[in-house]
């Protein structure tokens, strides 16, 4: 082949090396200027990146304003207790109280009766002398004005057992000049001597007194004999002095 022959392979040659490098390029190969295509679709999204580094600390702000109490909590479980302490020193020794009132219960009785020598007549109005003690462990009672005098405040019991013969009866039981209490027995001629009880619950103060007298000197069968007795008794019931488990 000459070199005549061998140029136009030569150019064809070199068009499409030409041809290849503008595909190469994204450029369609035209011998003729277009107008440009239609845009295309959009691709499919891409990876996330790589986070990107922390920013800088922004400034300080403000003090906020100060927030409302919140309630209050539950109590909490009790600690254990605590191990004893030292024993304190011994304190001052204090005053002496007052003196208290005696341990022994107040007693108050007698009892008396009529001697014959005593017997009828008895005037009216008058005390009567139980002239032979029984009994006066604390001289309460004066056998020779026939009187009880309260030593003790309280309540008492007094009582008079009394024999009617010859005459009718009766007496008073009085306390500061003024009856309590009376009794009255007729006589009806009977051949034996008859029976005249009475009592009564008196409340005293110290200095009161209390006996028996004849109501009507008419009335004044009040009878002894070595036989047959006329008595006067009484006794404190409780007293009235407080402030004492024993008085209580």
């Amino acid at each position: 082949m000459t070199a005549f022959h061998a140029w136009p392979l030569s150019l064809l040659l070199m068009l499409l090396i030409n041809s290849t490098n503008q595909l190469e390029d994204n450029k369609i190969p035209s011998l003729c200027t277009g107008h440009p295509g239609i845009p295309g679709s959009p691709g499919p999204h891409g990876s996330p990146g790589q986070p990107g580094r922390d920013g800088r600390d922004g400034r300080d702000a403000a003090p906020g304003q100060k927030g409302e109490k919140g309630e209050r909590g539950e109590p909490g479980v009790s600690g254990a207790r605590g191990e004893p302490g030292d024993q304190g020193d011994p304190g001052e020794k204090g005053d002496r109280g007052q003196q208290g009132e005696c341990a022994v219960a107040p007693k108050s009785a007698f009892s008396a009766k009529l001697s014959e020598g005593h017997s009828m007549p008895l005037p009216a109005e008058e005390a009567v002398r139980f002239d032979q003690v029984l009994l006066n462990e604390q001289g309460d009672y004066d056998a020779g004005s026939g009187r009880f005098t309260c030593r003790v405040p309280g309540v008492y019991y007094f009582v008079v057992h009394a024999t009617v013969y010859r005459s009718s009866l009766q007496f008073d039981l009085v306390k500061n000049g003024h009856t309590t209490a009376s009794y009255f027995q007729f006589y009806g001629n009977w051949p034996k001597p008859a029976s005249l009880s009475g009592g009564t619950l008196l409340h005293l103060v110290p200095g009161d007194k209390v006996w028996v007298h004849m109501a009507l000197g008419e009335y004044s069968g009040l009878y002894s004999s070595p036989k047959t007795d006329s008595t006067f008794t009484g006794f404190l019931v409780y007293s009235d002095w407080k402030n004492s488990a024993v008085f209580a």
